[in-house]
């Protein structure tokens, strides 16, 4: 079961596959800072930042201050 909106399925389609994996990444793992995106995909840092542009970009996914820590973000698949 997908969670996906037909619109989003296309836009996420289109995607680069460092977005196309931490959108997966999201999407099972639920909100996440860059950090631990980075270290579930095992892709760089960089690569996370760039992916996570990419998304935000395209609306499918919006960060928001961590609780914990309000110097980092927590990325999400937006609603």
């Amino acid at each position: 079961m997908s969670g996906l909106e037909p619109d989003d399925e296309a836009v996420v389609s289109e995607l680069p596959p460092s977005s196309k994996l931490v959108y997966k990444v999201l999407e099972y793992e639920g909100a996440m800072t860059q950090a631990e995106i980075a270290a579930e995909s095992r892709l760089c840092p960089r690569t996370v930042r760039h992916a996570l542009g990419t998304l935000a970009d395209r609306g499918v996914v919006d960060s928001r201050a961590c609780l914990a820590d309000a110097r980092r973000s927590m990325y999400r698949i937006s609603d």
